[in-house]
């Protein structure tokens, strides 16, 4: 009993530190695709790969599974049009600002998501959460006017970049909220082929069939990494929630932004070209540090405020 208990509780670690870790690279892959593909299509192709291969799975190995398009609850088209608008905010923000800083600005999402749980599922709120939220507050604060001076030249498209992850953000954590009613009566593998397939016949429509016509053999390589992003990292979500407390994978998860950084700070030191790379000065690092450290204590000092297994 021991041992298992060990050994299941090391899996939802492990899960989670691979959805960090897929989603620390996932900025930077992203801004990349931006070079050659509109925002609407990138999220098109993140949809429909990952909610396809879900589709193919589910159709020769449990078919029961698609009766969730006939009559899918009214919490899960809503979660589903709240990650559609996840997807494409912090996109759109991230093609007007860099990775770094929108794998900052998007962690009021987890914030924020802590607050949902207080206000809306009357979950207890202590002081030391509330430390943690007036801590990543001043961070943010920090960050973002020290940031906005490195950007004087167009301090206006800055400025939208943040409105459109904060977008982002408030969407993600209407999806959270949801999935958290969701899983209890429902596999999460099941409710994320919903959640990826309604996107994708949304943004049908606008996406640019013809910009994937014409890409080279290294573009095709990010754009597919792009999909199975999608797939391998909400999939491990589901999993680490499933083997281990979900405070536990809400702090591994929020680490994420401090693998952007490293990326982008080597990336700097190598003077790379295909991206474009920033160095954070101490004022932006201490904003950094207060929003991530402040977000990690709001999270792991709520540990009756777990997300319900998946």
């Amino acid at each position: 009993m021991g041992n298992s208990g060990i050994s299941t509780n090391l899996k939802g670690v492990l899960f989670a530190c691979l959805t960090a870790f897929l989603w620390g690279f996932l900025p930077i892959f992203l801004k990349v695709a931006l070079k050659y593909i509109d925002p609407n299509s990138i999220v098109w192709f993140r949809f429909t790969f990952a909610g396809g291969i879900l589709l193919i799975y589910y159709l020769f190995t449990d078919r029961k599974q698609l009766q969730i398009f006939r009559r899918p609850p009214v919490l899960l088209i809503i979660a589903a049009l709240a990650l559609g608008l996840n997807y494409i905010g912090f996109l759109q923000g991230l093609n007007y600002t860099s990775p770094s800083n929108a794998q900052i600005i998007i962690q009021t999402g987890p914030i924020l998501l802590a607050l949902v749980g207080f206000i809306v599922y009357k979950e207890s709120l202590n002081l030391k959460q509330i430390g943690g939220f007036i801590i990543a507050a001043i961070g943010l604060m920090l960050f973002y006017q020290n940031q906005l001076k490195g950007f004087i030249d167009d301090p206006e498209a800055f400025n939208t970049g943040f409105i459109w992850i904060e977008i982002g953000a408030v969407a993600w954590v209407l999806y959270a909220a949801l999935q958290k009613k969701l899983v209890q009566k429902h596999p999460a593998q099941t409710l994320n082929m919903f959640l990826y397939c309604l996107p994708a016949l949304l943004y049908t429509p606008s996406a640019d069939f013809t910009a994937f016509t014409n890409l080279s053999f290294p573009v095709w390589l990010i754009v597919i990494f792009l999909g199975l992003n999608t797939l391998i990292a909400y999939g491990s979500l589901a999993f680490a929630f499933k083997y281990t407390e979900a405070y536990k994978v809400s702090i591994i998860v929020t680490l994420n932004p401090i693998i952007t950084l490293i990326t982008m700070a080597i990336l700097s030191g190598f003077q790379v070209d295909w991206i474009k790379t920033e160095t954070l000065d101490p004022i932006s690092m201490v904003g950094a540090a207060c929003v991530i450290g402040g977000a990690i204590i709001a999270v792991f000092f709520a540990k009756k405020n777990k997300l319900t297994k998946a």
